[in-house]
């Protein structure tokens, strides 16, 4: 009996009801329904498990929901994604306590700059405080948290950790942890915080802003993402200004500062056209000139560090332009895996003005390949960038982090319970707005990607090698630019 797939179903539902069929018929036709293949419609939704957010129970309890799910996100059929390159990098950055482990001990030491203490027992989160972070930084990362707990429920291990909000790492290397910690007797201190550099052993994260940043008005990651695509569709390459771009806070860092100077003059024209932006004035104007989905009109744009790394890469890479990084000291979660003239143009740190002079004559010299470029570093923000690896991303460097506890992780007496409720429901403006954005509605459909292995030590070198050798060719390319324009000079 072969049955249509939109009435078996049915018909099954018939046949195993009715009461009129003697047995032996029954049994004949059930052996061969069985064997035929049942399908339900195409058409029917799925439905999707949602956790909604109950500010009603909380203004009746004054605590959080106690009936959270904490089952496993459902994976659909077929094998997990690969994680991005990056991935690789959480590997490194627990590298100093492979040996060692994390002892309470060693957390208890990163408490000296900690902002907050972050503690997960059975699925809930519990934070005590120390001090505020500047503006919301330490609120938006802790909102992101409790968004992964809600994407993925029963899945983040038990732990506990410190965690920085302030913009410069400090676990210095040559604190005697020994090189990059394998041979360390005492464990350094494991301090979380948004970035890192060659020198210290700061563990990174994602930072604030994913979630959103209020006081500037920069949407949550997920909506600003998709804005972005759109916006870079507005303007094609070739119709761009052909100068490289920059518009931020100059105040924050002296190489800003010496960036200004490469700014058209009567004197110069370096290809540059910077801008300083006034935060104060553009917040009471609206911030109707800093929309960053509407800032891809220029053929390269200028990405350059403030007091440390800054949060503006990811949106500056979006836009379909050559991103002209200037030699950068400091590294977040995701920028370890860009290559230089792949993802973007190195610009040297002591000699911005020529260097930008020449990235961008080189740029319009060569049109096809400079496109490639600022297309491969869109494609990376689009495709590798997305909110679901940077969810997974969360998950793996924690899971990663609490197999190195050597410690059962207790929640402290002067800890708080954290939920999504206790966050959102009371906030207000743009605070509220931006978390009802980026709120999980429930969870993921989807396994997390599968990290990729650690790298070892011949192929980190390779990487590190490669990346060397392909800023030293454009420093190359760039003298002989250089010194090609004295020559001319001279001879006219």
């Amino acid at each position: 009996m072969k049955l249509p797939s939109r009435s078996s179903a049915v018909v099954f539902g018939a046949l195993i009801s009715t009461r009129l069929l003697d047995s032996n018929a029954f049994s004949s036709s059930a052996k061969t329904l069985t064997a035929s293949k049942i399908t339900l419609p195409d058409d029917i939704p799925k439905k999707h498990l949602e956790i909604p957010l109950n500010c009603t129970a909380l203004n009746h309890t004054g605590t959080c929901p106690v009936d959270y799910p904490t089952g496993g996100a459902t994976e659909e059929p077929g094998q997990p994604s690969t994680c991005p390159e990056y991935f690789r990098w959480i590997h490194e950055d627990l590298r100093p306590w492979a040996h060692t482990g994390i002892t309470r001990e060693a957390v208890e030491t990163a408490k000296r700059t900690a902002n907050f203490r972050l503690v997960i027992v059975n699925g809930k989160a519990y934070v005590e405080r120390y001090q505020r972070a500047f503006q919301t930084r330490d609120v938006f990362t802790l909102w992101g948290i409790l968004q992964l707990l809600r994407r993925f429920p029963g899945q983040v291990p038990d732990l506990e950790l410190m965690f920085d909000c302030v913009d410069w790492p400090v676990v210095a290397k040559s604190g005697g942890y020994g090189e990059n910690g394998d041979n360390a007797t005492v464990a350094p201190p494991p301090l979380f915080r948004y970035c890192g550099d060659d020198r210290t052993l700061d563990i990174v994260f994602p930072d604030w802003s994913f979630w959103g940043w209020p006081e500037i008005n920069i949407k949550p990651w997920e909506g600003l993402q998709k804005e972005l695509k759109e916006g870079n569709k507005r303007k094609r390459w070739m119709e761009r200004e052909a100068y490289a771009y920059w518009k931020g806070n100059p105040a924050v860092a002296e190489t800003r500062m010496d960036l200004m100077k490469c700014n058209v003059s009567e004197e110069h024209d370096w290809n540059a056209r910077v801008f300083a932006q006034d935060w104060v004035k553009e917040s009471q104007q609206g911030y109707k000139q800093s929309d960053l989905a509407n800032q891809c009109l220029h053929r390269y744009k200028i990405y350059i560090e403030g007091s440390a790394w800054s949060v503006s890469q990811k949106y500056i890479m979006a836009c379909d332009s050559v991103t002209l990084i200037v030699k950068p000291h400091y590294y977040d979660f995701f920028t370890r895996s860009l290559v230089p003239v792949h993802h973007y143009w190195p610009i040297q740190e002591h000699d911005k003005c020529k260097s930008i002079k020449f990235a961008v004559d080189w740029g319009n010299s060569h049109k096809q390949k400079a496109q490639e470029i600022g297309m491969a570093a869109s494609s990376f923000i689009q495709d590798e960038l997305k909110m679901d690896f940077v969810y997974d991303y969360m998950l793996h460097l924690l899971t990663q982090y609490s197999k190195l506890l050597t410690f059962k992780p207790v929640v402290p007496k002067r800890a708080v319970e954290l939920c999504s409720e206790s966050m959102a429901c009371n906030a207000a403006g743009l605070e509220k707005k931006f978390m009802m954005e980026s709120l999980v509605k429930g969870p993921s459909e989807r396994a997390p990607c599968t990290i990729p292995t650690p790298y070892d030590p011949p192929s980190l070198s390779a990487v590190l090698r490669r990346n060397s050798n392909s800023i030293k060719q454009v420093e190359l390319w760039e003298k002989r630019y250089w010194d090609n324009q004295n020559k001319q000079q001279q001879q006219a």
